[in-house]
């Protein structure tokens, strides 16, 4: 179980909440400091509220892996308003968890930041239908409603409907809350749902027909994973001013990455603490929810190709030309232009992933097999 003493909450500025461990200094983030005890403080912004996407981060911490790497880590949350990678260019945190297409979009327009550690090597977005509906891949999607949160999210939808031959126009675009009200009320065909939260969300609801909790036979998704249309999500951003000009940082850097994969090895290793750590850190969800979400996370990172972390070259290069050759209902792309070569590195990840296996740590976990998560009613 988890410890609970490295973890407390604390208010932060705006909308955002902030998970301190114990003692540490309040400086932003471009100050380089020691804290009173010695060790460098560091912020992160996650890209959401606390939750277990972020299991590992919050389990380096509640297990002292950072402190362990001299790091004193403040883990600030996210929100529906608040923007990971602006945070970070604006030099408020040292580093940050957000999707590359969303970041790429930024970077064009001046943001000078880099992905230091590719964390999940594989896409979470689905569309859910219900299994009568008759949708059964992309091509299935034109003449339905179809259910997008919009705000950067969609461009795997449109580059899978434009895989498909099928146009923008072909379908009944909704703005989706980020939840799955819209398609439980038979308002929209087909949602969009991440593996490890809105599709657990229908699992966790009652089906009127049969009076039990919906089942996987009941629905059909769209994976874009298999449609080819997946594009690179949560990984860690860093400064790319602050790597090119000081070597502290370079040295911080490294020693985070190191951490955070440590912390997901735990994650991965004992999901049910690793789901308790973040409940422990304030969030809301459920604790059935919360298991899911850990497990389904595991997978996107687990089995690693070559090393948690590790930015694969084909799968850039899939996000890129993505990015640049899809247009979305207003006919705009992502990107105009290809991305600077700051814009990705792996020598920080790779430094850590040495000294990692240096000590014995098994990066890639060849042999990982998720866990049964059997889902209560609302999560519970």
């Amino acid at each position: 179980m988890a410890s609970g003493k490295r973890i407390r909450t604390a208010a932060a500025a705006g909308t955002a909440a902030a998970l301190v461990l114990a003692g540490c200094a309040s400086g932003s983030g471009a100050d380089d400091s020691e804290s009173p005890d010695g060790l460098t403080p560091v912020k992160l912004q996650l890209q959401w509220f606390s939750q277990a996407q972020f299991a590992g981060y919050y389990a380096a911490l509640d297990q002292g892996y950072f402190e362990d790497e001299g790091l004193d880590v403040e883990i600030v949350e996210g929100g529906a308003d608040i923007v990971p990678q602006d945070v970070l260019a604006s030099g408020d945190v040292d580093y940050a968890i957000s999707w590359v297409p969303k970041v790429l979009g930024s970077i064009e327009q001046g943001a000078n930041i880099t992905n230091v550690a590719q964390i999940f090597e594989r896409s979470a977005t689905l569309q859910v239908a219900m299994a009568d509906s008759g949708i059964d891949g992309p091509e299935d999607l034109a003449g339905k409603k179809v259910g997008s949160w919009g705000y950067g999210n969609e461009w795997e939808l449109f580059a899978g409907l434009q895989n498909a031959g099928v146009e923008p126009g072909d379908i009944e675009l909704i703005q989706q809350a980020f939840d799955m009200n819209g398609f439980l009320s038979g308002d929209i065909d087909a949602a969009q749902a991440m593996t490890y939260n809105e599709y657990a969300q229908v699992l966790e609801t009652v089906n009127p027909e049969t009076g039990e909790l919906y089942q996987p036979e009941d629905l059909t998704v769209i994976d874009w994973n298999e449609e080819g249309s997946a594009m690179l999500q949560d990984a860690i951003w860093a400064d790319a001013a602050r790597l090119a000009e000081d070597t502290e940082y370079q040295n911080t850097t490294t020693a985070f990455i190191k951490a955070a994969i440590k912390g997901w090895i735990y994650a991965k290793d004992n999901p049910e603490e690793a789901a308790t750590i973040v409940t422990d850190s304030g969030s809301t969800l459920g604790q059935s929810h919360q298991l899911w979400m850990t497990n389904e996370t595991n997978k996107l990172i687990f089995p690693s190709t070559n090393g948690v972390g590790i930015i694969d070259e084909a799968d850039w290069k899939q996000t890129v030309d993505i990015a640049m050759g899809t247009n979305n209902e207003t006919g705009t792309t992502i990107l105009t232009t290809e991305p600077p070569e700051t814009a990705y590195t792996n020598e920080y990840v790779e430094k850590a992933l040495a000294e990692l296996e240096e000590e014995g740590v098994d990066t890639k976990g060849a042999d990982y097999e998720p866990i049964e998560v059997t889902l209560a009613e609302g999560g519970n």
